[in-house]
């Protein structure tokens, strides 16, 4: 029997409750397609870093590379712990000491879900790249505290980058619905934006049978509200891609329905699979955090590693409560209800 080895950070707040529900749904798909899921879980959070001064220990990447995948529920405490500190010391060197460059996160109203547009039959799966453009970490401040203080901040985009998350956008739309949306803002980012456009453009010459759009990130937000059903595949940069795929988890109901994967295309390391709700310390342990983000987010798991059957039951299981109303808005149903019932719904 196939056993998979699944790194677990549960983080901070409703991170433990939705991470918990995850698994128990994963064991139970596990279990009826016949393979094993063996998770190993590690404290690394907010409370982690305030008893050791460290997001993860110093070996916490090499410890994470034997696994087969990572599994992260939350991680932040705001007022304790700055999202910057928590943010640059788990995240993001995960993503970019994993290669993970590839961030997906779809977008579509579940059965039963009423989001806050007309539209209803939209299906848009957002790719993000992942480990550079405006999240590269590079700039610094001088003078500090001085009203002659000065910071910056660079974006760092590669030819190599742009051009592997543009083509890994054109395999998606390939296989989905034949459309691809670029996103930048050429007409104000003279130098990296136009950069992508003309990476974009070069990579499209490889993919004649894929419709290639080009939109500035105001216009993309505009249509993502007015005419979310005319988009397919929507390629953006770190912090383009940020912001769009909020606006997406708003139109398909909020961020409980929110599921993501940071992917190593290349399988040289393990990809990374989380819901992008945050932690919500305020509700943390009220236990009615909505776990459907972080299910999808295990759903998108097994199919990572090769359980597509599994993956479809989990996601049928989703569907399924939902139509019948189950997690269908916030506070509605608590954390077990919905669990329990995604658990019924894939016997």
């Amino acid at each position: 029997m196939k056993t998979y080895s699944i790194a677990l950070i549960p983080g901070d707040g409703i991170g433990k409750d939705v991470t918990a529900a995850a698994w128990a749904v994963l064991q139970a798909a596990a279990s009826k397609h016949n393979f094993n899921l063996e998770g190993t879980t590690f404290p690394w959070s907010c409370e982690h870093y305030k008893q050791t001064g460290a997001m993860m220990p110093e070996d916490g990447i090499e410890t994470l590379r034997t696994f087969d995948a990572i599994y992260l529920g939350a991680v932040g405490w705001p007022a304790e712990v700055p999202d910057a500190v928590s943010l640059h010391g788990l995240l993001l060197p995960i993503r970019k000491a994993f290669i993970q460059y590839a961030n997906i996160r779809p977008h579509r109203l579940l059965p039963g879900i009423t989001g806050p547009l007309r539209a209803q039959g939209f299906d848009i799966l957002c790719i993000r790249e992942n480990t550079e453009g405006e999240y590269s970490g590079a700039g610094g401040r001088v003078h500090s505290g001085t009203s002659d203080e000065i910071a910056v901040e660079t974006a760092i985009f590669t030819r190599k980058g742009v051009e592997r998350i543009v083509r890994f956008g054109f395999d998606r739309a390939r296989a989905r619905r034949g459309k691809l949306a670029s996103v930048t803002k050429s007409n104000a980012q003279k130098y990296t934006m136009v950069f992508w456009d003309e990476v974009t453009r070069d990579v499209a010459r490889e993919y004649p049978d894929v419709e290639v759009s080009h939109y500035h990130i105001d216009a993309m937000a505009a249509r993502m509200v007015m005419a979310p059903e005319s988009l397919d595949v929507v390629v953006a940069s770190n912090l383009f891609g940020d912001i769009l795929t909020d606006l997406g988890a708003a139109i398909q109901g909020g961020l409980g329905f929110a599921a993501s994967a940071n992917i190593n295309p290349d399988r040289t390391a393990p990809s990374m699979f989380e819901p992008v709700h945050g932690s919500a310390p305020d509700i943390a342990h009220l236990n009615i955090a909505n776990p459907i983000a972080a299910i999808w987010s295990g759903a998108m798991m097994l199919e990572h590693l090769g359980e597509a059957d599994a993956s479809r039951d989990v996601m049928g299981a989703i569907e399924a409560i939902t139509a019948r109303g189950i997690g269908t808005a916030p506070g509605k149903d608590r954390t077990g209800v919905i669990t329990d019932a995604v658990l019924a719904a894939m016997v």
